[in-house]
């Protein structure tokens, strides 16, 4: 005769079960990562694109991230009273922006990068020279203050990507004689707003070369 195995009780069923079913569960989950941030371009698409990188210049210029653009600091025209005349470039330190005078009380408005304190020029000034792609010698001064840092270029550098004085130079002189003081372009885009540089206004590569293109050699510079 034989012996029949005995039937698993209920108690028993639910027990396995609930052994089986985290391990099933889990064999058909999976982990998904968290969902990443999106940086949203704080600016609209056409003036992001005044930006984008440019291609067509002696030197490739890189493109500024959409999403590191402040609106304050794009080039916009915007209402300003002065008693200047259109074609006057006026820095506003303080501010840290450049106005190109227009007619009807406008002008065209470029957020800048400014020297540190003590090392501004202030007054007016003209534009004696322009260059594209300048090459960048520090002055003595400043070789004198960071010696390690400025000395190798003293017999300057080369205009390229790599140069400080980026895409595009305008020269201030007063009374004829240079006041080693420039309007000049930037491979730090990020710096635009801030004082940072060693006395002179750095503009975003893509502003520059359009202030140079409007800005005559005989300009009036004036420096508040």
């Amino acid at each position: 005769m034989f012996n029949l195995p005995k039937l698993v009780q209920p108690a028993g069923l639910l027990r396995v079960f609930a052994l089986i079913l985290p391990a099933v569960l889990a064999a058909c989950t999976t982990t998904a990562a968290p969902p990443q941030a999106v940086a949203v371009p704080a600016v609209d698409s056409v003036t992001a694109g005044r930006y984008a990188a440019v291609t067509t210049d002696r030197h490739p210029v890189p493109g500024v991230d959409p999403a590191s653009l402040k609106p304050r600091n794009v080039r916009q025209l915007v209402d300003y009273a002065t008693t200047e005349k259109p074609g006057t470039v006026v820095v506003d330190t303080d501010a840290r922006f450049i106005y190109l005078v227009q007619e009807g009380g406008k002008a065209l408005r470029y957020g800048v990068g400014v020297g540190k304190e003590g090392l501004e020029f202030k007054g007016t000034a003209t534009v004696n020279r322009k260059a594209q792609w300048p090459t960048w010698t520090p002055t003595p001064d400043m070789i004198r203050r960071e010696p390690n840092r400025y000395r190798k270029w003293a017999g300057g550098m080369k205009g390229g990507t790599d140069n400080p004085l980026g895409a595009r130079a305008l020269y201030l002189f007063k009374g004829g004689q240079d006041t080693l003081y420039r309007i000049h372009g930037t491979n730090e885009p990020e710096t635009i707003g801030q004082a940072v540089s060693s006395g002179c206004i750095r503009m975003m590569n893509q502003d520059v070369i359009d202030l140079y293109s409007r800005v005559p050699t005989g300009a009036k510079v004036v420096v508040l």
